[in-house]
């Protein structure tokens, strides 16, 4: 295998074949069926079809499926081909029903999706959970024509499978600048003002306008042809898995599913066919032991776009302030100390 060297600034994640070698050691390839306790926080390398009879039933608090679209795609040798909607709906049945059996009663899902497979997913969750919602992702990205509109937008469908589910809007609320501060008795209403300037946390819409794609500076960035962004992941996770919870990411990708819900204090499990990925996977989850941050995401809040100087202030203000706590705790702890041996 040939390792790529990128430009200085191209921070897209290489791998080397020794790396390979190790983590092929690290993964997980099926035999037989598969207890929780052996594929707990671990990649599996398998096809989904394969194994997914293998898997056990009402263990997963969240379940993220970033299936093939369908499209003509090549994932590293491995070929989808777009069919009409009727057959692709056929290739979801054959795998969803099975799926959601993995989550518990009050678990959610989350699906994402085109413009040309949309309807499929509707109808698809239609059949097995509670459909609570459509978000719509403007990435940003796509194709001019000169014949019709820029393809800019991908559907994630979001269910159910009862109406007692996990749902923590609070972690999920964007910091936006606000542009008309409304004040009442004279102090401001629902929003703060900094030196930086007016701030208020919104409750988060199903409209998201505020991710960018993975591109080549992005130290997220790998050279998978779908890639989703952490940022967006986060979200799904923070708004849909308690702590300590279990994500299930059966198309993993590149690994972004599991390296989020790592990074966010959640236990994860994926499944990817292509043993490739699975490298680059394990890869960022051993980068993600260190390195916890998630690009558009600090201090607890969502940033909107173009914030990156706002937030290293947030981060320097946070991080002088813990060190000032720990100054005031350990002053404390040795007057205590000072004040029993003068006793």
């Amino acid at each position: 295998m040939i390792t790529i060297n990128h430009a200085l600034r191209n921070r897209t994640l290489t791998i080397t074949d020794k790396e390979r070698e190790y983590y092929k050691r690290q993964l997980v390839y099926p035999q037989s069926a598969l207890i929780l306790k052996q594929i707990l926080n671990r990649t599996i390398c398998a096809d989904i079809m394969n194994v997914i009879d293998w898997l056990p039933t009402g263990f997963v608090d969240l379940l993220i499926i970033d299936p093939p679209y369908n499209l003509n795609k090549n994932f590293n040798g491995i070929r989808f081909s777009k069919t009409d909607d009727e057959t692709y709906l056929e290739y979801l049945r054959s795998w969803f029903p099975k799926i959601v059996t993995t989550l518990k009663p009050n678990g959610s899902i989350y699906i994402c999706g085109d413009w040309k497979s949309t309807f499929c997913l509707y109808q698809i969750m239609k059949e097995h959970t509670v459909v609570r919602n459509r978000i719509t992702w403007q990435r940003e990205k796509g194709r001019g024509a000169k014949t019709n509109w820029k393809n800019a937008t991908e559907d994630i469908w979001f269910g159910t499978m009862c109406n007692d589910y996990y749902f923590d809007v609070d972690a999920v609320k964007q910091k936006r600048k606000v542009i008309a501060p409304y004040r009442e008795n004279g102090q401001p209403k629902d929003w703060e003002e900094t030196e930086d300037g007016n701030f208020r946390l919104t409750c988060p819409g199903n409209f998201w306008d505020d991710i960018s794609i993975p591109y080549w500076s992005m130290p997220e960035n790998t050279n998978h042809p779908t890639q989703k962004p952490e940022k967006l992941i986060a979200k799904l996770i923070l708004a849909s898995c308690p702590k300590n919870g279990i994500v299930f990411d059966p198309f993993l990708g590149s690994g972004t599913t599991s390296v989020v819900a790592k990074k966010l204090g959640r236990q994860y499990i994926g499944i990817e066919k292509n043993e490739e990925y699975c490298f680059w996977t394990e890869k960022r989850l051993a980068i993600a032991e260190t390195n916890k941050t998630i690009q558009g995401y600090s201090n607890g809040v969502f940033w909107e776009r173009n914030t990156s100087n706002l937030q290293l202030k947030e981060q320097i203000k946070e991080q002088k302030n813990i060190a000032t706590k720990k100054r005031k705790t350990s002053k404390n702890i040795f007057y205590n100390i000072a004040t029993k041996k003068i006793v």
